[in-house]
């Protein structure tokens, strides 16, 4: 009905007037762009960072990142010929690394999460407090697991550098196989199975 027809009882009915439709398009917008950045910030690391909180970290390409104290909310990516140094870090979700230089965690950190290092050169996860998996897989370079906290399982496949795999307590199964040479280690305390390379340590 056209703006100012005459209802079957002889009244004027307005239609909403083009003013009102661009406010309601505007908030409608709005509530958009409003959900598009609802999403957890992330941090990109080239350098060093203290006793500081973020959501998600990410150590970018060929990048050097010192980490002391650092509180992560969400996730910490290493990305491709980065390297991370990590003392005394708290991260709620993962510890990802795929291609990475190096990665060490140490100084009673704590992952709520897994720790994943794919890839890469080497690793040294020492003293830390894991709650789900730690997982080295075709890395190509020396790495050691000594000492930490692990809730889940401990799985290091087809890696090419010597692995020291000593002093943890595993709440799952300690999982080695295909590296080349085998792990060395011992004094780990496993609550489920010790598998193939693995089974003496």
């Amino acid at each position: 009905m056209a703006a100012g027809a005459l209802t079957p009882e002889g009244s004027i009915m307005q239609t909403p007037s083009h003013s009102a439709s661009l406010t309601l398009t505007a908030l409608g917008v709005f509530a958009a762009l409003s959900l598009g950045t609802a999403h957890a910030d992330e941090h990109v690391c080239r350098g060093a960072l203290g006793p500081v909180a973020v959501d998600n970290l990410r150590v970018p390409d060929g990048s050097r990142c010192t980490l002391d104290g650092t509180r992560i909310e969400g996730n910490l990516k290493v990305e491709e010929g980065a390297t991370l140094m990590a003392r005394s870090i708290r991260v709620a979700g993962n510890i990802q690394a795929e291609g990475a230089r190096q990665v060490s965690v140490s100084g009673r950190s704590t992952v709520g999460g897994n720790v994943q290092i794919k890839q890469g050169g080497g690793a040294s996860i020492r003293r830390a407090d894991v709650g789900g998996d730690i997982q080295l897989d075709d890395n190509a370079r020396a790495l050691d697991v000594l000492d930490n906290r692990v809730g889940g399982n401990i799985q290091v496949f087809q890696n090419r550098g010597a692995a020291e795999i000593a002093g943890n307590g595993v709440g799952g199964n300690l999982q080695c196989k295909e590296n080349r040479p085998a792990p060395r280690g011992g004094g780990n305390r496993v609550d489920g199975n010790r598998e193939d390379q693995c089974r003496r340590l």
